[in-house]
């Protein structure tokens, strides 16, 4: 069976998702492309090692996700979801935008009030 571009789309950022919050950090990686950029109101990449290398701080204060809306293009998708942390900001919702080439991601920019993490900023290893 031949996958449109929208259903590699959908396999790469979901695979990705899922990986990312087993805390699987090399099945994340299988789907980063080279080049890589990540940007959020906290940190920015410019290389696939240095977003990997915060996923098992991030991951480690996670007690669960709820995908709310999926929305996916020929070359770019976009995640909703609500994370739940076991830190006093509680619940965050967010939502992703990634850009790919093929079937990797390339970019991706995370959307969220950063304004209940702020006090916590400082003891957070990301």
């Amino acid at each position: 069976m031949t996958l449109t571009t929208r259903e590699r789309t959908r396999r790469a950022v979901r695979g990705y998702h899922q990986a990312r919050f087993r805390g699987d950090v090399e099945a994340a990686a299988a789907h980063l492309g080279e080049p890589f950029r990540f940007q959020s109101p906290f940190i920015s990449s410019d290389d696939r090692a240095g977003h990997l290398g915060t996923l098992p701080g991030f991951v480690s204060i996670v007690t669960g996700v709820d995908l709310i809306s999926e929305l996916y293009g020929e070359a770019e998708a976009t995640l909703v979801y609500d994370v739940h942390t076991a830190t006093p900001a509680g619940t965050q919702r967010t939502a992703e935008h990634f850009r790919l080439d093929g079937d990797k991601i390339i970019s991706i920019t995370l959307i969220f009030d950063a304004s209940p993490w702020q006090s916590m900023k400082a003891r957070i290893e990301l």
